[in-house]
């Protein structure tokens, strides 16, 4: 098996291989990019569609993050870690007036809760604000979530890029009290290439249960055929994922992770896959093992999005190498 159009390129000075993706494999990934604020005064930087374009980044892809930032300190400090990432930012939208977005964690024992601030200026990128044609033109891939369009501008922007790109379109469904409606969400995935929900979020849109694998089979048909989904990929988080993709079905069967450091963000990370595995026309079956294994992985550290270059390098190295 192949890489996604990832190409070795010359040794790096410590003998090392390098991945270039110029002019290869451009996702435009739109939505959200926020801190989580905890109670003991820390924040993370994250955001689901940040999160995924990260992942994409360390993969050695080039994606085009559009997303709007605050005029403020923590909307600097996205764009420097952007930059020290190796990400472009000429996607990043900078608001006079709205905050950078701001996500607020309660702890109620150890269940967490979290109030989504509103107004933020991710939910207020505007087409006048778009990169230019010659950034949008590599693009192969226009992946989005749910929550960045809650606002009608944001809403209309991704309307806007979805006719002028012409991509396939890849939902990751992302479902937040009390900010998604399910006529709202329906409207949103509608027609889509490739859509992504958990075995909650596919209950809660189809209005039908999933508790059983028979119950589960038949509501992923009625959302395929409802909503005019082309492939349906539902997770269950160690329980594993299924995919209804126009050839079938398939199970992955969970994917066992020891030393578990924490779950955040490996919903994330899967996505990240699966937009590498839709891009490079992996075998459903492969691409699904991939994204299972690299969601387990981020499993056993802290955090969503690792800084650690070499943990994408190892993958790509196994997968550039597997029969």
């Amino acid at each position: 098996m192949t890489t996604p159009h990832l190409e070795p390129n010359r040794p790096s000075p410590e003998g090392e291989e390098t991945w270039d993706s110029r002019g290869r494999f451009r996702p435009l990934v739109f939505g959200e990019a926020l801190f989580d604020h905890f109670p003991d005064g820390s924040r993370v930087l994250g955001g689901a569609p940040f999160n995924v374009a990260w992942h994409l980044r360390g993969f050695k892809t080039d994606p085009l993050m559009v997303s709007g930032v605050g005029e403020d300190p923590e909307g600097k400090e996205i764009l420097d870690r952007m930059a020290s990432w190796g990400m472009a930012r000429s996607g990043i939208q900078v608001h006079p007036t709205r905050p950078t977005g701001k996500v607020t964690a309660h702890l109620d024992g150890d269940q967490p809760s979290y109030d989504i601030e509103p107004e933020q200026a991710y939910d207020a990128v505007g087409i006048d604000g778009l990169p230019p044609e010659a950034d949008l033109r590599r693009t192969a891939l226009l992946y989005h979530g749910s929550l960045g369009l809650r606002e009608a501008t944001a809403a209309r922007t991704l309307i806007h890029l979805k006719k002028q790109l012409g991509t396939p379109v890849f939902v990751d469904v992302n479902l937040r009290d009390p900010w998604w409606s399910p006529q709202g969400t329906h409207n949103q995935i509608r027609g889509a290439d490739w859509v992504k929900v958990n075995l909650e979020e596919a209950s809660r849109l189809a209005g039908l249960p999933t508790d059983t694998e028979a119950a589960l089979l038949e509501t992923a048909g009625f959302l395929k055929q409802e909503l005019d989904i082309k492939n349906l990929v539902v997770t269950m988080g160690e329980d594993g994922a299924w995919a209804f993709t126009e050839d079938g079905v398939t199970r992955q069967r969970a994917v066992v992770v020891a030393d578990i450091v924490d779950t955040v963000g490996a919903g994330d990370g899967f996505s990240s896959v699966l937009a590498l595995g839709i891009h490079g026309r992996w075998p459903v079956s492969l691409t699904l093992r991939r994204a299972s294994e690299f969601a387990g992985e981020l499993c056993r550290i802290r955090g969503a999005i690792p800084d650690d270059s070499d943990l994408y390098l190892r993958y790509l190295r196994r997968w550039d190498h597997a029969e």
